[in-house]
């Protein structure tokens, strides 16, 4: 997470530590099991696995970056586990391998035996696995989805005010939408498009010009039009919207991000931070939370559609499939990481929901990596970052559910009752064996 450094000293030295604390969380945990003869290796990959996903639900809604089964995004019979488990199953596996390596090299007096039947068994675990993931039946095609994703910031640096007030991302968004031909199901304009300038008096969609322009697009082309920018909630706080037009030039349907960026769209304990912190005088208003899901209905297809961090968390991910949809798009913006590994770590993500709900993913990002994916999570076309252009095409829908949609977060469930009967185990073994020294002695 080297782009961290983009948040500035101030705030890298508070986020490492907490990161830090759960992964010591995770070895305190394996070395107090170890002290009492707990080492298998499927226990310490449970304990791993358990404390990624804490780190992801909390705090603030957690932190789902680091997981170790992302590194697995291109390898192809890794990342097909993710139908069956979602994340925390390839993560489960690459551990277990791991700590089962780890096992052999320092195992010491362990016997052979014990070290064939702890390998033979995450084998079977392992082979089970992708058999089931090679038999079970997959989701079916449902019809083709003809696409353009716009990306126009090739500017890499922070915009200037008279930059944001000229309609420069805007600008450059509609110009690359006035060099497409034809009819397309869905155009996507990326997350910020039409953000607001610092200190503008209203959201740029209160703007009558920008939507008016949308509206015309969608007619020209007889095609729907997502497009995201800065809205005005009820309350005087901000929304992160997603506007969809119908080919007719009406505005369709709104989707107001969910999961908010902790210190990025909202300041968590504000009144008390900025007694220390004077950085955080650049979010001058927080985003509010929106209450609905982002299902839109596209003509016959239903579409979810996920807003940058979104994208992070599996369980944002999965009801929208369950609720029906077909195809993903991903709104972003990544532009702040400059040219870092976040927006190839966004996309990897990426990956991944598509393989957890065996759907194409769209992701459309202001100044990269744009990308198409298909349901098996291969990247089929991606626009490089700060290179302005669009992705147009057709993609295969898909319909039916993957296990991991279908049962949810079953992994997560059976490895907390797995490590809680481990736990229990291993502290009643501590007191008998203290209750015999003191009989002992």
């Amino acid at each position: 997470m080297s782009w961290a450094w983009y948040f500035g000293a101030i705030a890298l030295g508070p986020f490492i530590a907490i990161l830090a604390c759960f992964w010591a969380l995770a070895g305190f945990v394996v070395g107090f099991l170890g002290r009492r003869g707990r080492t298998h290796p499927l226990l310490i990959a449970g304990v791993w696995v358990l404390s990624e996903a804490f780190l992801a639900r909390w705090p603030y809604g957690g932190f789902s970056w680091g997981e170790v089964g992302y590194a697995f995004h291109d390898i192809a019979i890794m990342r097909s586990l993710g139908a069956l488990g979602g994340l925390p199953l390839i993560s489960f596996v690459a551990v277990a391998i791991n700590a089962g390596i780890a096992d052999l090299i320092s195992g010491g007096r362990r016997s052979p035996r014990v070290f064939a039947k702890r390998i033979g068994l995450i084998g079977a675990l392992i082979g089970a696995t992708l058999v089931w993931a090679i038999l079970i039946p997959g989701p079916r095609i449902s019809g083709s989805f003809r696409f353009a994703l716009l990306q126009g910031n090739d500017i890499n640096r922070d915009l200037t005010d008279a930059e944001y007030f000229a309609g420069t991302l805007p600008e450059n968004h509609f110009a690359l939408a006035e060099k497409l031909k034809g009819e397309f199901d869905l155009i996507v304009f990326p997350e910020s498009t039409f953000t607001d300038a610092p200190n503008a008096p209203s959201a740029p969609f209160a703007d009558f010009e920008w939507p008016q322009r949308l509206a015309d697009l969608a007619v020209r082309h007889n095609s729907y039009v997502l497009a995201n920018g800065t809205g005005d909630a009820p309350d005087g706080r901000a929304l992160n919207l997603n506007v969809l037009w119908s080919p007719q030039g009406r505005e369709v349907g709104e989707y107001a991000k969910r999961h908010r960026v902790p210190f990025g769209e909202w300041v968590p304990m504000r009144s008390f931070i900025a007694k220390f912190v004077k950085a955080v005088e650049q979010i001058p208003r927080d985003f509010a939370p929106g209450d609905v899901r982002g299902l839109f209905k596209v003509g016959d297809t239903k579409i979810a559609t996920v807003i940058c961090f979104e994208s992070m968390f599996g369980a944002e991910v999965r009801p929208l499939v369950a609720d029906g949809a077909e195809l993903i798009v991903v709104s972003t913006n990544n532009r702040s990481y400059r040219r870092s590994a976040n927006s190839r770590q966004h996309l990897a993500a990426a990956q991944i929901r598509a393989v957890e709900t065996g759907r194409p993913v769209l992701q459309a990002a202001i100044s990269g990596i744009s990308a198409v994916i298909d349901s098996n999570g291969e990247v089929l076309a991606a626009q490089p970052l700060f290179e302005n252009g669009s992705l147009e095409g057709t993609i295969k829908t898909r319909t039916g559910t993957t296990p991991y949609v279908r049962f949810g977060e079953w992994v997560l469930i059976l490895l907390f009752f797995c490590f809680t009967w481990s736990l229990a185990r291993a502290l009643i073994v501590k007191r008998v064996q203290s209750r015999q020294v003191r009989s002992i002695n």
